[in-house]
């Protein structure tokens, strides 16, 4: 399959620190830039599909407690600034 040529823009993203600390670790250990691992977490969820299989849930595990992560899904829209 050839790849598919984008346009990519560069963004000023503001997102949860642990969160942001999970998500590269696991852009290291996928060995993708950041970039390309949201744009296929989002591309997956638009698609209803799962982006990570058991293996790779499994290593974010693990980064979430690394970095001190206890978000989850009920999380995401319940977030608010603190000092």
């Amino acid at each position: 399959m050839s790849p598919t040529v984008v346009k990519r823009t560069q963004t000023g993203v503001r997102i949860e620190s642990s969160l942001l600390k999970v998500l590269k670790g696991l852009a290291e250990y996928t060995d993708l830039s950041l970039g390309d691992l949201l744009e296929g977490i989002v591309l997956h969820a638009f698609e209803g599909k799962a982006p990570f299989s058991d293996k790779t849930r499994s290593v974010i595990a693990q980064l979430k407690v690394v970095y001190g992560c206890e978000l989850t899904a009920i999380d995401s829209h319940r977030l608010v600034e603190g000092d």
